[in-house]
């Protein structure tokens, strides 16, 4: 198989993957598709070189997250905020799926980039401190900073909009 059959294989198998990465990471869907677009550019030229390592999806991953906290074209002013989500309804009813989900957006839109793509490594990823502070060019401590200090402003921001909970 030719480097560019390769290349087009990995797009084809795991394009979308990344897209959801990339979505969960920016909470924008048109960023998201320009930090994929942006990173597979990149790596399209030498493509040969990224399949010469022993993962090379973790390799375009950690090209995401740092195409991501380093994106300069990042529209914070014209950023959506979301209205204060209303009282949870009851356990038993289906849209409170739906309501967490939103929460959980607005929260996460309202961390600073490094807070955010810590708490996507960790959650989402599931990945470990050590593989996190290796992805992100820190020291594990400040891993564990970052991740506190989001959880904390979390917090902050539900008890200020009245949602009871420990996040």
């Amino acid at each position: 198989m030719t480097t560019i059959e390769d290349f087009d294989a990995f797009v084809h198998g795991r394009g979308r993957a990344l897209l959801r990465f990339a979505y969960v990471l920016s909470g924008d869907a048109h960023l998201a598709e320009d930090l994929v677009q942006e990173v597979l550019a990149r790596m399209h030229r030498r493509w040969h070189k990224v399949t010469a390592l022993e993962h090379p999806e973790a390799y375009v991953r950690t090209a995401i997250v740092r195409q991501y906290l380093s994106w300069r074209r990042r529209r914070a002013s014209t950023e959506a905020t979301y209205a204060d989500v209303p009282e949870p309804p009851g356990l038993d009813e289906p849209q409170q799926r739906v309501l967490a989900r939103d929460q959980m957006w607005t929260l996460m839109a309202g961390l600073p980039r490094a807070q955010r793509a810590v708490l996507v490594l960790r959650f989402y990823c599931d990945l470990p401190d050590d593989e996190i502070a290796t992805l992100l060019g820190c020291g594990m401590s400040t891993v564990r900073s970052q991740a506190a200090r989001a959880l904390a402003k979390m917090r902050t921001m539900l008890s200020e909009r009245g949602v009871d909970g420990d996040g």
